[in-house]
C-alpha cells in the first residue's frame, strides 16, 4: 500500500520509480545510480533510498553488504510501478538515446533495440492553430492533401481532439464538406489554417467518438489448438478471447495496430494473420 500520494511530488516520484524498476529487474540499486540519474550528491542518493523504505514500502528492499547496495526482498511487490517488462525495456532504450555522459545505466549490457514508426513531416506552424481551435471550439479553414481526390482541397473543419494511432497523428474534426466527423492526418495539412468563427459542432455531437464499443479478438480459427494456445497466452486472453473497449471512432486504428483485417481476410495465411475480429457483424457500421 502506498503510504503517501506522491503524484504532487514529481521529482521524488521519479526517483522512487527508478529505484523500484532497477531493483526489481536488475536485482540491485545503489546511491551511485541516483547520483548519476538526477545529478544529486551521494548522501542525498542514500537518503532517497531510505525514504523509499520508510515512506513507500519497508518490505521491498534489503541492504546487502556484498553487493554494496540494496537488493529486492523475496516478498518484493511493485508499489509505484506496474512491474511490467516494458517499463524496464523502455528505460534501457531511453538511456541509449542520451549522451553517454548522462547515461546512468550500463547501456552496453542493455542488449535492446526499438523500432519506431517512421516520423511524418508535421509543420508546427500548421498545427498550432489547430490545437488552439480544438481548445476553443472554433471553425477553421485548412488546405488538405486528400488521398481520395488526389488533390489539395480547401476544407472548413471544427477540430476537437488530437489522436495518435500508434503510427501517426491526426485530428478528429467535423468536416463541413461532408457534414460529418472525420480524421485529418496532420502531415497532410498543406498551409497555415485560418480561423473563421465559433463552431456549433463540438465533441459532444460526434456520435462515433461518444459511442463505446467492444472489439472481441480471438486467434485465427484456422490455427491448430497448440498455435491458438500460444496466441491466447501471448495476449493474456480470457476464455480464448481478448476484449478491447474503445471509442467507435478509434476501432479501426486498434485493428490496424494489431494487424487485424476488419473483414477477416481469408487470403492471408493463419500463421501471418494470427488474430481475427470475432464480433465483426455487431460493430461493422463503425469500420471502414
Amino acid at each position: 500500500m502506498v503510504k503517501k500520494d506522491w503524484s504532487k511530488h514529481l521529482d521524488m516520484l521519479l526517483r522512487f520509480r527508478l529505484i523500484e524498476i532497477l531493483v526489481f529487474w536488475e536485482g540491485r540499486i545503489s546511491s551511485t545510480t541516483l547520483v548519476k540519474a538526477f545529478g544529486i550528491g551521494r548522501q542525498q542518493g542514500t537518503k532517497n533510498i531510505h525514504r523509499y523504505i520508510d515512506e513507500v514500502c519497508d518490505s521491498n528492499l534489503l541492504y546487502d553488504a556484498h553487493i554494496k547496495g540494496y537488493r529486492p526482498t523475496e516478498n518484493f511487490q511493485p508499489v509505484l510501478t506496474k512491474g511490467t517488462v516494458d517499463e524496464y525495456l523502455y528505460l534501457l532504450h531511453s538511456c541509449q538515446d542520451l549522451d553517454s555522459r548522462f547515461s546512468y545505466l550500463d547501456i552496453q549490457k542493455a542488449n535492446t533495440e526499438v523500432i519506431f514508426p517512421l516520423q511524418r513531416k508535421v509543420n508546427a506552424q500548421f498545427i498550432r492553430p489547430i490545437v488552439q481551435a480544438a481548445r476553443t471550439q472554433q471553425r477553421i479553414e485548412i488546405d488538405y492533401m486528400s488521398i481520395t481526390s488526389g488533390a489539395i482541397e480547401t476544407r472548413v473543419i471544427s477540430p476537437h481532439t488530437l489522436v495518435y494511432s500508434g503510427y501517426r497523428w491526426h485530428i478528429r474534426a467535423h468536416c463541413e464538406k461532408h457534414n460529418d466527423y472525420r480524421d485529418f492526418v496532420l502531415s497532410r495539412i498543406n498551409d497555415i489554417p485560418i480561423p473563421i468563427s465559433t463552431s456549433d459542432n463540438g465533441m459532444d455531437k460526434d456520435k462515433a467518438w461518444n459511442t463505446n464499443i467492444e472489439l472481441i479478438i480471438k486467434p485465427d480459427p484456422r490455427l491448430s489448438p497448440f498455435q491458438k494456445k500460444i496466441i491466447q497466452q501471448e495476449y493474456t486472453m480470457t476464455n480464448g478471447q481478448l476484449t478491447i473497449s474503445t471509442r467507435a471512432a478509434l476501432a479501426n486504428y486498434h485493428l490496424h495496430y494489431l494487424r487485424i483485417s476488419s473483414t477477416n481476410n481469408k487470403e492471408q495465411s493463419p500463421e501471418a494473420q494470427q488474430l481475427v475480429l470475432a464480433n465483426h457483424e455487431q460493430i461493422k457500421q463503425w469500420l471502414f
